[in-house]
This record gives structure tokens, C-alpha cells and sequence, in this order.
């Protein structure tokens, strides 16, 4: 009877590393991709944009477009990565790097 015990234990126990084993391998297979595709959107961005009014930002479907992910993926990944903003002015669904307003910048 105990061998029959020992057997559930170790089955359970194996069948439980191998779930978490499972579930870690996929979340860091996830996080990788987030950080590979987030790099390659900010490089982009960085070469697509400039500091000069009016080329501040590019939109969602932009990035998506010439990543070649999904609009819902660029607007994810642009949202976790702190280097990147999204305008806060009159046009919604922007992105940029240089700064966070979309408004052209007053001389004095």
C-alpha cells in the first residue's frame, strides 16, 4: 500500500514541476517577444521621427504597418515601454520619443 502512496506523491509532484515548467518557459517566451518587438518599434521611431514640430509623433497604425504587427500590439508595446509617450494633444492614437506633447514648441 505504501508503494501505490508513493507513486500519486511522485506523480503529482512530476506532473506539477512539469505545469510550472510549461508556464514559466511561455512567460518568458512572452516577455522575450514584448522586449525584441518594443526595441525594434523604438528603433523605428527614432529613425521616423525628429524633434521638430509636427514630426514628433507617428500613429498606432503607422508603427504597426511598418512593424508588421497588429495595431493592438503597437499600441501594448508603445504603452509598457517608458521611452516611448503618447501625444497629448488634439490627435489621439499618436507615439513619440522626443516628448510628450504635441503642441509646436513657442520661441522667446
Amino acid at each position: 500500500m505504501a508503494t501505490i502512496n508513493e507513486g500519486i506523491v511522485i506523480g503529482g509532484a512530476g506532473g506539477a514541476i512539469a505545469g510550472i515548467t510549461v508556464w514559466l518557459v511561455q512567460y518568458l517566451h512572452g516577455k522575450t517577444n514584448d522586449f525584441v518587438d518594443g526595441k525594434r518599434i523604438y528603433k523605428w521611431l527614432q529613425k521616423h521621427t525628429s524633434d521638430e514640430p509636427g514630426k514628433q509623433f507617428r500613429s498606432t497604425r503607422a508603427i504597426a504597418s511598418w512593424n508588421n504587427i497588429t495595431e493592438d500590439r503597437a499600441k501594448y508595446l508603445c504603452s509598457i515601454n517608458d521611452k516611448i509617450f503618447m501625444s497629448t494633444g488634439a490627435n489621439e492614437d499618436m507615439w513619440g520619443i522626443h516628448t510628450r506633447e504635441d503642441r509646436p514648441k513657442v520661441l522667446i
